[in-house]
């Protein structure tokens, strides 16, 4: 039993630190001098106003991978990965079964300490919306975390399929994949799915 509140108390500690590190990383993302500021905008009109975020981070074992997802212009971030639900007993259990899985934020996502790899690739509105929205259904519609079969490079690599990037071979440690996709895709920094 008391293992159970002390989980619980862990869980609610570390889902506050990660909402207050969201907020953190917004006030981060809008904080830049006014000339850089100015640079920036001329050259996120150029490439376009939304972007995805490809990223790995640092994690107790073998890493991380999850996305940034949004407007250029705004604060927000939105964060899409695939992770165990639960505690490390989760973690261990998901090399050998399916476990429930989390589709949000985890923590250590919005720290750039544990930053290991990023590739940004930018999007028109229309491409975006579209983008965004299978973003959210991939989030709903992954129950269950695997670590061989359906892990965090998995997912990230089905919205890097889905938005037409080349994809490398998706099981291997997340800083490797998110280097590899950059490499094989050119560093391409512009993604159109539909015409303008």
């Amino acid at each position: 039993m008391l293992a159970c509140l002390m989980s619980s108390a862990s869980a609610q500690q570390t889902k506050h630190e990660t909402n207050k590190r969201m907020a953190d990383a917004s006030a981060l993302v809008a904080t830049d001098a006014a000339p850089q500021a100015t640079r920036r905008s001329i050259a996120r009109a150029k490439k376009g106003p939304y972007y995805v975020d490809f990223r790995a981070r640092t994690a107790a074992s073998w890493g991380h991978a999850f996305v940034w997802y949004g407007k250029t212009s705004e604060r927000a971030v939105e964060v899409a990965g695939l992770t165990p639900k639960g505690d490390t007993l989760s973690y261990v259990l998901g090399h050998l079964t399916w476990v429930p899985s989390e589709t949000g934020a985890s923590y250590g996502d919005l720290d750039p300490e544990y930053l290991t790899a990023s590739y940004r690739v930018y999007l028109n509105e229309a491409d975006a919306k579209r983008v965004f929205a299978y973003i959210k259904k991939l989030q709903a519609s992954s129950p269950v975390w695997n670590a061989e079969t359906t892990n965090c490079t998995g997912f990230i690599g089905d919205i890097a399929e889905y938005m037409g990037l080349k994809v490398p071979y998706r099981w291997q440690r997340p800083e490797n994949f998110v280097n590899s996709l950059k490499e094989i895709n050119g560093g391409r920094q512009m993604v159109r799915l539909s015409a303008e």
